[in-house]
């Protein structure tokens, strides 16, 4: 293990922006210890993409982080060309802190999505760092335009990012200060229409029967068979599972709505079959903690794991195979509108995505060249 001279193994630190926000970057031999450290700090996540922690920029500073680690080992801040726009935006007031505080409860109570919450929370915390000498009531729509092209537009945030920041801070104005706030001269770029990722029944199968563990393969076996969300998967209990009806029950998915899937036989025995190894009294899968869910990156990583056992596409998530079981219905001759309430989509434009991915579509389409003699 790499040290500096001493018995202490080295953590080198940096300073780096992705995916829209700013982290401080931990790398460092590997070390059980150090692992267990890291997951006791909050706001942090283990990236599989750059094989590192990360630990959430605005929310520890340098020293504290060295704190935590002290007696374990030695921090080495690694120089940073730029330092990130957000680490140069001031500290809250409490007036600001309170409100955004009020603001989270606010969220929960109205059961909106932990993801959702964060989103929200972060996004007005950066909202009111920008203008952190103005008083709440004083900003206005026109400081909102301002905001979103000085500092959202400059620092290239994505479209949907930039969505969810103005959603916030529209939200909170209407809930909190009984402020309509017109937004129709926010810039904003055109949204991107990617078309959905799709893997081949075959590419399916490989990843599905990569893991050896069973509760892993059940776990994706499930995603594509059923057209789950990750967080659909993780929220499964025991009362949700209907052999009778056959039929697999998700509740407060996406939009909080909840719906049912068909739960076929090979599924169903699948499950059996986990259920006999992995007894568990509540959720359908459990983590490494009794009682509670499996955790979401765990899960990433199993998946990423098959693919690489299957030689699967890298950048290929977890989400592909929610669009595989969409487009293999599709290309099945399932109705649209039937597929629609299986997605739990809300509206079919959505859904209708898969009619530019579905193999049987082209193979139907003859161009008007077809049958000229050149």
């Amino acid at each position: 293990m790499e040290n500096t001279g001493t018995s202490l193994p080295l953590i080198r630190v940096q300073k780096i922006k992705y995916q829209h926000k700013f982290y401080w970057r931990l790398d460092f031999s590997f070390n059980a210890e150090l692992i267990d450290r890291c997951r006791e700090l909050k706001h942090r996540h283990w990236s599989a993409q750059l094989r590192c922690w990360l630990i959430n920029f605005e929310y520890i500073n340098f020293e504290a982080l060295s704190a935590h680690f002290q007696h374990r080992a030695i921090l080495s801040l690694e120089y940073s060309p730029k330092a990130p726009a957000a680490a140069r935006l001031p500290d809250l007031v409490s007036e600001k802190l309170n409100a955004i505080a009020e603001f989270e409860r606010w969220l929960r109570q109205k059961r909106y999505a932990d993801n959702t919450i964060k989103t929200y929370v972060d996004a007005l915390r950066t909202f009111f760092r920008y203008y952190n000498d103005r008083h709440i009531n004083q900003l206005t729509a026109t400081d909102i335009v301002n905001f979103n092209h000085d500092y959202m537009l400059k620092h290239h945030y994505s479209f949907s990012y930039q969505n969810q920041v103005i959603n916030a801070i529209k939200l909170y104005y209407d809930r909190f200060h009984n402020t309509q706030l017109d937004i129709t001269e926010l810039e904003r770029p055109r949204r991107n229409q990617r078309l959905p990722h799709v893997l081949s029944k075959a590419e399916v199968q490989k990843i599905i029967t990569a893991p050896v563990n069973l509760k892993h393969r059940c776990m994706l076996a499930l995603i594509y068979g059923c057209g789950l969300r990750r967080g659909e998967l993780l929220n499964l209990t025991l009362k949700d599972i209907d052999f009778e009806r056959q039929l697999l029950w998700i509740r407060a998915g996406k939009g909080n709505k909840d719906r049912r899937v068909p739960l076929t036989l090979p599924l169903q025995r699948m499950i059996q079959r986990y259920q006999e190894s992995y007894p568990t009294k509540n959720w359908l899968f459990e983590g490494q903690q009794v009682g509670h869910p499996y955790d979401e990156r765990s899960l990433a990583t199993v998946f990423k794991n098959a693919c690489m056992k299957s030689g699967i596409d890298a950048q290929a998530t977890l989400h592909w195979l929610r669009h595989s079981y969409a487009t293999h219905l599709l290309e099945a001759g399932t109705d649209l509108r039937y597929i629609q309430t299986l997605l739990g989509h809300k509206s079919s434009k959505t859904t209708e995505l898969y009619t530019w991915v579905t193999e049987v579509a082209f193979d139907k389409l003859r161009s008007p060249i077809d049958g000229m003699d050149f």
